[in-house]
């Protein structure tokens, strides 16, 4: 029986490694994130995330199926909500379509709503479609749309704008 619950300092490895699988899949969906290159330093994020209690993982017994990050925004600008923040979600492969995914953020979002966040925010790779809909079927809506082009691109302006 698959259960949601606190991570562990004793689920970093085993996170760490799901880390990697999760920014491997993510490669080709075009992030700039390096996936083995950046095990060290998930592993210390990830850490960090369950030391502030930022973190849940789904469990078949001593088996980690997938996890999810999250945490209030806090920034330098005062804000008229109070956002929470949802990353990294992510389900082994052979356990998807399970609803694994969909109880992991019932967890973040339970977790965010407790600790005061009026909107809750989760990103996704713009091409992710499968992804996208689970999202779009859970409230999410487009919040912030951020463009991105090729350093080398020669198109430097719209060719129809005045300068």
């Amino acid at each position: 029986m698959t259960t949601v619950d606190d991570a562990t300092t004793d689920d970093l490895d085993a996170l760490a490694d799901q880390w990697v699988a999760l920014v491997d899949d993510q490669r080709r969906h075009g992030t700039h994130l390096l996936a083995a290159e950046n095990r060290a330093a998930a592993r210390n994020v990830l850490g960090q995330r369950i030391a502030a209690d930022q973190l849940r993982v789904a469990r078949d017994g001593d088996d980690c199926l997938g996890f999810v990050t999250f945490y209030l925004e806090e920034g330098l600008y005062d804000q008229d909500a109070t956002r929470g923040i949802i990353e990294n979600v992510y389900v082994d492969p052979d356990h998807r379509t399970q609803g694994i995914g969909s109880r992991l953020l019932d967890a973040a979002e339970t977790a965010l709503e407790s600790r005061g966040a009026d909107a809750l925010a989760i990103a996704v790779m713009a091409d992710n479609d499968r992804v996208r809909r689970l999202y779009e079927s859970r409230g999410y809506a487009p919040h912030r749309v951020i463009l991105e082009k090729s350093a080398e691109s020669d198109t430097h302006t719209n060719p129809g704008s005045q300068h």
